[in-house]
């Protein structure tokens, strides 16, 4: 009988996509997947643990699927990713029940540890997938992530990730795009490009404007509707980017920078460089050459040594940029980093005061936003019925990545809905259809269709 396995995936999309990578060799080889954790005679857990947090998530799963060992039909608990890297010796000498581990550099050999056969003594060279590793997506049919890189070079002195992913490596440009092509083949409209640094993209491989080139190639792929990129380095967007978002509609105008802070007193300790001046004209670049941006952005308060002062510059340049999306993390004191020893640590009660009160700061700017939306009209993305209710649906703009930002909810249509023709898909999963925002929220936004495409 052919064995069942099922996975839990923890983390960001990059880790997803080494998931899906995972479930795409056991596919192959003939293993049946289930989204049933008591269903699965094997269980493979895909850990994270950028932070603290991460760290404890994944632990808390580890020790939840090993139950399914002891009361249900589990014969194996195979543990990956970073938690491995970082932990791995811990885990296998403090839980027992689990029987392997494969660090991020070891995606194929799920198989071998599935089988049995995995040889741990084994060093592993730097992974990447390619466009012609099997690889199962757990997304909707509609959008799907392309990792186009691997691993980071910069030096910020509170990350593990370089320690975890190893050096920034870039895919062959071929290899995206003929991966593109295919997903675009298998009904696709929405395509993100995702790495520690997208636009870092291309410089080990020595072409100049790696990014902004293979965006122009992706551009052109028929049956495409929409193509972004997340999470930039501020010292990497250059004017060829911009120019090159400008010229193809196909490509989200929408930035995820994370400028971690904008004290240059912070970001010389984060080793980051920059100060909010410098920002501000880079944003207002930026807003010129694209003047409907989507700027998303995430802050670390509570890093070592910053004052009272450094927090209040901070807001102040949260204030004057207006974020449409914002994310703000309490600093993680991580073992392994440079930061981890130094003075000067802002106390957990004080970080989380600054936290929340940045996130007041930016929830009445997005208020603000929201409200001017109202009687705007947008295209839009449908996602399909809302979760909690049956009678919402759920979209998204381009100013919306999927599973970081919120939505927009449709409880009308302006026009008739075809009942009859069952061919009619222009209110299907995947559609892209003209909005109007009838309510705002905090957060959210309430939408009618008023137009098909």
């Amino acid at each position: 009988m052919t064995a069942k396995v099922g996975f839990v995936s923890l983390g960001c999309p990059k880790n997803l996509v080494d998931t899906e990578v995972m479930m795409g060799v056991l596919a192959r080889a003939g293993y049946m997947l289930t989204p049933q954790a008591a269903e699965a005679d094997i269980l493979v857990i895909n850990t994270c643990s950028f932070i603290a947090p991460a760290c404890q998530e994944s632990v808390e799963t580890i020790l939840e699927m090993a139950e399914y060992k002891r009361v249900g039909r589990a014969q194996k608990l195979i543990v990956t990713g970073c938690l491995v890297e970082r932990f791995g010796a811990e885990i296998q000498k403090e839980i027992p029940e689990v029987d392997a581990i494969l660090g991020t550099n070891q995606l194929e050999e799920i198989l071998a540890a599935c089988n049995g056969t995995l040889l741990t003594a084994v060093p592993s060279k730097p992974y990447l997938y390619h466009d012609l590793t099997p690889r199962l997506r757990a997304t909707p049919p509609h959008y799907a992530y392309i990792k186009i890189a691997e691993g980071c070079d910069h030096p910020c002195s509170f990350c593990i990730i370089p320690q975890l992913r190893g050096p920034f490596r870039s895919r062959a440009p071929d290899s995206v795009i003929r991966e593109a092509e295919r997903l675009t083949s298998e009904g696709v409209r929405e395509i993100i490009l995702i790495g520690q640094d997208t636009t870092s993209y291309g410089e080990d491989l020595g072409l100049r404007a790696g990014l902004a080139r293979l965006l122009a190639r992706l551009a052109t792929l028929e049956g495409l509707g929409w193509l972004r990129f997340l999470y930039s380095h501020p010292n990497r967007i250059t004017q060829e980017l911009l120019e090159t978002l400008a010229r193809h509609e196909k490509i989200c105008h929408y930035f995820d920078i994370p400028l971690q802070h904008a004290s240059a007193n912070v970001l010389k300790r984060m080793k980051r460089g920059g100060d909010g001046k410098t920002f501000l004209k880079l944003l207002e670049r930026i807003r010129r050459v694209l003047p409907e941006v989507t700027l998303r952005t995430s802050l670390i308060v509570g890093f070592p040594g910053e004052s009272e002062a450094d927090f209040m510059q901070l807001c102040q340049f949260v204030q004057a940029v207006h974020f449409d999306h914002l994310g703000v993390f309490t600093y993680s004191d991580e073992e392994g980093t440079p930061s981890y020893n130094w003075k000067g640590k802002v106390s957990a009660r004080e970080a989380e005061a600054r936290r929340r009160e940045l996130m007041q700061l930016q929830k009445r700017i997005v208020a603000q936003k929201n409200r001017a939306r109202i009687g705007q009209r947008y295209r839009a993305l449908l996602e399909g019925p809302c979760k909690e209710t049956g009678w919402l649906w759920v979209a998204r703009l381009e100013s919306q990545a999927p599973e970081i930002d919120t939505q927009v909810y449709i409880n009308d249509c302006r026009l008739p809905v075809p009942t009859t023709d069952r061919s009619d898909t222009r209110l299907a999963p995947g559609s892209f259809v003209t909005v109007e925002i009838t309510a705002a929220h905090d957060y959210d936004l309430v939408a009618a269709v008023v137009g098909w495409e």
